[in-house]
């Protein structure tokens, strides 16, 4: 049997916690039916009677789980299984829906109900979000988890950096437990009680956004768990927006944040044959922003998550109920609205577009780029993040933050922590000047053999991390004497690098300060690197010491960063391979995907020579150039992509899933499929201007460009598929 066996492809899919309804039914390959409340078996039925293949979704960490809490399900109260701020409040997702110290008690309860979907045919069980707070683990349930797990009784986590690193490793351990239980368990049930398979996947933020937010969660655990199957990246507005420091400004960089956790997710999973779904929302949870806010940074995330063609599988939307039918605030504060039917058309084009992009490889664009640069980042960063406090202030109640928490009252030490700036410091400069930079999994190095040899310049600092395995140092040290170009950043003021750890557990020799110690001596190097270059093998070490939070404080602190990627690529004797740019691009197959950049020395537009189809526009319209300015994103169709005009008539692009293509003598037919109250934009490839299109059956709008040879056809949709006729 195959372990992941699917009833079809799956490209993209949606979550949605309503019954079905017609307005938000996105035509997508499944839907993800979200909760275990008592109607899951009658939502179920609505969506499968629609044609979708059904998975489950649900809160591993919080949900509406109140029949736990108040002992109905086992008749034992579990309130003191709720995950607990130093002061003695529980963390709470809403009204008596508390984060969960996720005991073996709480994973048989979730099992329960995950039973239930299997029962009624779930393909896939979507797991969300398993998170710990960093400011937690002051719980009853979590006192006993520390005692089983380190043998001794719990240590507060704020008491010391040693007491905050070892509760996050318990907090990550106990959640990887409690999702290989249940996921292990329910294979087991469903291939004895009905001989199929379910997959599971675990959809999560990504790592970059964890740290900043101080949230420790299972992350690159998960991918030697056998029963897990795969990943959904949960990245959009509200991870995206979260501000962070370059140039000494700090503000929101959504498409640069973007960027970069999309990357590390992309990272996450590459060569381990594990799935990856990358998730867009065109709104965000937050509800208190315009239409125009929310497209600016959907945009901006879209496009992000194209730049890394590794992934081609797709969350489309959660939730599409609130953005097809929800309301939100005009621009001149006049009240609420709902969508604009035209934007309402983009999204559908661009959902539909992603569907589509599986077919297509990354080509060469027109612009060269600086490739096969990476930044290293470790689970470990996430054990690094708790507030470390006074005794006098153990009463004082933990800082929460989510990237909307006001930072006003928090000392400018306190606010550099939640940016962390250290990560950010050596990130950004590179991407902000064209540099597509990857971050790097670095726990991956070790489990997966040729992980790094894509990469020339690596970018290191334990500063903000830590190496969870002295074998990492040994691959380090091997990719750097085969000429490989590491750039060590560090000045060894983190005081998280004397938590008791595998590298000051020896004795005499095998004892060391620092866990960068043990990596230079790694390489042939002394254990006390100074500044500067040094020679290792074929390749070579550049130290920097200097914390990297200080890098983000100043253009000179950027300049230090590409200075030294650049001299990187000098002693690798490819010193012509460091450009600089404007805009990051990639093309995959027909389509041109574009940022370009702001904050740079050039604040120039851009202008992209066509013909193209602009693929944000409700009309599809045919530009021959494109114009943009700084921060702008744009997805383009280009035309002439050695199709001749004289073909066969065809779809080039439609907001709309099309199936049941049939060319005749005089006439092109097509079904097409879309939420209802839309209108479909679908753009035809013909050599000559029809006569006439109907769309069940009615006369349709249509226009005809001679020049692009090309039709574009406006008609309302509906779910079960309107049939197009187009007569020449």
């Amino acid at each position: 049997m195959n372990r992941i066996a699917k009833a079809g492809p799956e490209w993209t899919g949606f979550q949605e916690s309503r019954p079905y309804g017609p307005k938000y039914d996105l035509r997508t390959d499944f839907v993800m039916v979200y909760g275990i409340s008592a109607d899951l078996p009658q939502r179920i039925e609505g969506w499968k009677r629609a044609g979708y293949t059904i998975h489950l979704m649900t809160g591993v960490s919080w949900g509406q789980y109140q029949d736990y809490l108040y002992g109905r399900f086992d008749g034992r109260d579990h309130w003191d299984e709720a995950q607990t701020d130093r002061s003695g409040k529980p963390i709470l997702h809403g009204k008596d829906v508390p984060y969960m110290v996720p005991t073996i008690s709480f994973a048989e309860y979730l099992a329960s109900h995950i039973k239930v979907a299997i029962d009624y045919g779930a393909e896939a069980i979507h797991l969300e979000e398993p998170e710990f707070w960093a400011a937690s683990g002051y719980s009853e349930a979590f006192k006993r988890e520390w005692l089983n797990y380190y043998g001794e009784e719990r240590i507060p986590p704020h008491s010391s950096p040693d007491a905050q690193y070892r509760a996050s490793k318990l907090k990550a351990a106990v959640y990887y437990r409690a999702l290989d239980r249940i996921c292990s368990q329910m294979k087991e049930y469903s291939l004895v009680t009905y001989g199929r398979t379910v997959r599971f996947y675990v959809p999560t933020h990504s790592l970059i956004n964890y740290t900043q937010w101080r949230i420790i969660s299972p992350e690159a655990l998960l991918v030697s768990m056998p029963a897990c199957d795969g990943y959904i990246a949960q990245i959009w507005t509200g991870t995206a927006r979260t501000p962070n420091v370059y140039k000494g400004q700090r503000r929101e960089r959504t498409f640069e944040t973007a960027y970069l956790e999309y990357g590390i997710m992309q990272e996450l999973t590459r060569g381990t044959g594990k799935e990856m779904w990358f998730l867009h929302d065109p709104i965000e949870d937050n509800p208190r922003y315009s239409w125009s806010d929310y497209k600016k940074n959907y945009r901006a995330t879209v496009i992000a998550s194209l730049l890394h063609p590794g992934v081609s599988q797709y969350e489309v939307c959660p939730w599409p109920r609130r953005v097809f039918e929800g309301s939100y605030p005009k621009e001149d504060g006049s009240g609420k609205e709902t969508i604009p039917g035209d934007y309402a058309t983009v999204l559908l084009t661009v959902m539909n577009v992603l569907r589509d992009m599986h077919h297509h490889v990354e080509e060469d664009a027109a612009i060269s780029f600086t490739s096969g640069v990476g930044l290293c980042l470790s689970n470990s960063a996430m054990y690094q993040r708790g507030d470390v406090v006074t005794e006098e202030e153990e009463d004082g109640a933990a800082f929460k933050y989510d990237g909307t928490t006001t930072t006003d009252a928090l000392t400018a030490e306190q606010r550099e922590q939640l940016d962390w700036s250290a990560f950010y410091g050596l990130a950004l400069p590179l991407v902000k000047n064209g540099i597509p930079l990857r971050p790097v999994q670095l726990d991956n190095i070790l489990t997966f053999p040729g992980y790094l040899e894509d990469y020339r310049v690596l970018l290191l600092s334990y500063e903000f991390m830590k190496p969870e395995h002295p074998g990492i140092h040994q691959a380090i040290g091997q990719w750097v004497r085969d000429g490989g170009v590491l750039i060590y950043v560090g000045d060894g003021t983190d005081p998280f690098h004397y938590v008791r750890e595998w590298w000051n557990r020896g004795t005499g020799r095998r004892a060391y300060e620092r866990p960068e110690e043990h990596l230079f001596e790694s390489m042939g190097l002394s254990r006390n690197v100074e500044e500067g270059e040094h020679p290792a093998g074929s390749g070579a070490v550049i130290v920097h010491r200097v914390n990297p939070a200080a890098l983000s404080r100043s253009d000179a602190g950027a300049e230090r960063v590409r200075d030294s990627v650049r001299r990187a690529l000098e002693l690798r004797s490819e010193a012509g391979d460091y450009r600089e740019s404007g805009l990051l691009q990639i093309k995959r197959g027909p389509y041109l995907i574009t940022h370009v950049l702001d904050e740079t020395e050039s604040p120039d537009p851009v202008t992209l020579q066509g013909p193209f189809l602009d693929l944000f526009e409700a009309d599809l319209p045919v530009m021959q150039t494109v114009e943009l300015r700084p921060g702008d994103d744009s997805l383009l169709y280009e035309l002439n992509g050695g199709e001749p005009y004289g073909s066969e008539p065809h779809i080039l692009v439609s907001s709309s899933r099309i199936r049941d293509e049939r060319i005749e003598a005089a006439s092109f037919t097509f079904v097409s499929e879309s939420p209802s109250d839309m209108t479909v934009s679908t753009r035809i490839r013909a050599a000559s201007a029809p006569r006439s299109v109907t769309a069940g059956g009615m006369a349709a709008d249509f226009r005809h460009d001679p020049e692009s040879g090309t039709t574009l056809i406006r008609y309302p949709g509906v779910p079960e598929g309107v049939n197009v006729t187009v007569f020449w």
